[in-house]
């Protein structure tokens, strides 16, 4: 998928566009510079020499030329480049409908007194705006008006910088590049096919639903649950690994939720000492936490993910329709992590939880990219989970053995939830958190069907047992990610565990 930039002169398109490139390791094309290379001119003297409608040409020309459009049958996950327009590049209809058909078009906006700030400030001429330039700008703007508010993805420059909007549009464009821990691409669309793997591991209840919709050749279905994710169900991933003539050459695919991606990603780090895998998640906990970030394992009898490898995909391929299928207590689970998110460093993604489930199913594809972005922002920060990293266990210390002491009838995001709950009311009577947080915390929840409340019928006592064997634990205590308020959390040393019940 190439990636457009469009929009007003002065709106940053090149600036920006370097970053966004950057950030996701693809090529940069400035348009205008491809058109000035293949006249053997600069734009003014194009502009002044040959004419307006002469010089539309040579950019529709150079548009086709120096993007070319995407092989059959590729899009989601084909890496390609970042492209900064003309300010009138597609005005074109033909233009326009190239752009579409090939990548995502971003539209950049700003005030009428921040462009002729910059474009008095710019040394570079604009034959459009020679003269008077606020009349001539004016005029411009007003003329594309129609225009430019016709497409649908548009972001507000003002007052940000452009790291900010390029991270921005990242967001929004569902595309990001990870470096820390290996590199590989995060790409949120549709999918077209799965047919780039040797090996399709999914579930069985995602094959009911999704694997005839796809290409595939070979495949291995493993029961739904998390109590399948144990070492009988790897050792059987191997064999099929074998089986299948899977070298070290070779990719798997882990097509389902949170327990299909933890065990082939363990199965893949660890057969014949290492093959590529690709996640592509199913469910809403998996797009937003469980596939990023290269974490793998299985659980023990004693507790969940104490047999494991960093070894992260070398690509996930996140289709939000897929979640269409998905329960209404699987999609609930899921925004569990959401707000997880929300809490961490997103205040906003955790005022619109409050909107509760409908607006939630309303707005799903946005959900997915804005909680994904917090993660990927702090994995990238901290990969192997040395710092900051401990954040995302918020929740997680006390719903981990919830989930375990259940039996896992709570869902992980059930039990997470009721997690949050429990350690930010503890946050509140130790001091840690504001007055408030708490209640804000379990409001959430409860709008969005979440339980809140450890139930009644579990041992208080085989849940304080579960986590002392926590993987975050030390000699004398365990790391609690506790909140202090929306969008600020903190590390916390817990000795008496108890005390947290």
């Amino acid at each position: 998928m190439h990636i457009f930039l469009y929009g007003p002169p002065a709106t940053g398109k090149t600036t920006i566009g370097k970053i966004i490139a950057r950030n996701l390791n693809l090529p940069f094309v400035d348009l205008d510079r491809v058109i000035e290379s293949n006249a053997g001119m600069s734009i003014p003297q194009i502009m002044e020499g040959l004419g307006e409608s002469a010089f539309r040409d040579l950019e529709s020309k150079a548009l086709m030329g120096a993007i070319p459009p995407l092989p059959a049958g590729e899009g989601l996950g084909v890496r390609e480049s970042v492209i900064a327009l003309g300010g009138g590049a597609l005005l074109r209809d033909e233009n326009r409908q190239f752009a579409e058909s090939n990548g995502k078009i971003v539209l950049l906006m700003a005030e009428l007194d921040t462009l002729i700030k910059r474009l008095s400030e710019d040394s570079n001429k604009r034959p459009l705006l020679a003269g008077d330039l606020k009349s001539k700008l004016e005029s411009l703007l007003e003329n594309r008006r129609e225009h430019y508010g016709s497409f649908a993805l548009k972001l507000d420059v003002e007052n940000k910088t452009a790291e900010q909007i390029a991270h921005q549009a990242q967001v929004v464009l569902g595309r990001h590049h990870l470096s820390a821990m290996g590199e590989y691409d995060i790409v949120v669309g549709q999918i077209d096919n799965l047919s780039n793997g040797q090996l399709i591991v999914t579930d069985e209840n995602v094959a009911k639903h999704h694997l005839k919709k796809f290409n595939i050749a070979k495949s291995i279905v493993i029961p739904t649950g998390e109590e399948h994710k144990n070492l009988e169900t790897v050792s059987r991933l191997w064999k099929a690994f074998l089986e299948n003539g899977l070298d070290r050459k070779s990719t798997v695919i882990a097509f389902g939720g949170g327990v299909v991606g933890d065990l082939t990603g363990f199965a893949a780090s660890t057969y014949m000492r290492g093959v590529d895998w690709i996640a592509v998640p199913t469910t809403l906990l998996a797009m937003v936490d469980a596939s990023i970030g290269g974490k793998t394992g299985f659980d023990l009898p004693e507790g969940k993910n104490l047999i494991g490898s960093f070894h992260p995909p070398k690509l996930v391929l996140v289709d939000p329709s897929l979640l269409l299928t998905l329960s209404d207590r699987d999609l609930r689970s899921g925004m569990a992590e959401v707000v997880k998110h929300g809490i961490i460093a997103d205040p906003e993604l955790f005022a619109f939880c409050a909107n509760g489930m409908d607006w939630v199913k309303n707005n799903l594809e946005d959900v997915v990219k804005r909680a994904m972005a917090v993660k990927i922002h702090i994995i990238e920060e901290d990969p192997y989970e040395k710092g900051i990293r401990a954040t995302l266990n918020l929740g997680h210390t006390v719903g981990h053995a919830v989930e375990l002491v259940s039996g896992f009838k709570l869902t992980h995001g059930e039990s997470v939830a009721i997690g949050m709950a429990v350690e930010a009311a503890y946050a509140v009577r130790v001091g840690v958190a504001v007055r408030g947080v708490d209640e804000a915390i379990e409001s959430t929840l409860s709008t969005l069907g979440l339980p809140t409340r450890i139930p009644g019928e579990l041992s208080r006592e085989k849940i304080i047992r579960a986590m002392r064997v926590d993987k975050k634990k030390n000699a004398k205590s365990i790391r609690f990610a506790l909140p202090v308020e929306i969008g600020k959390v903190k590390l916390v040393d817990v000795t008496n565990l108890e005390e947290v019940l």
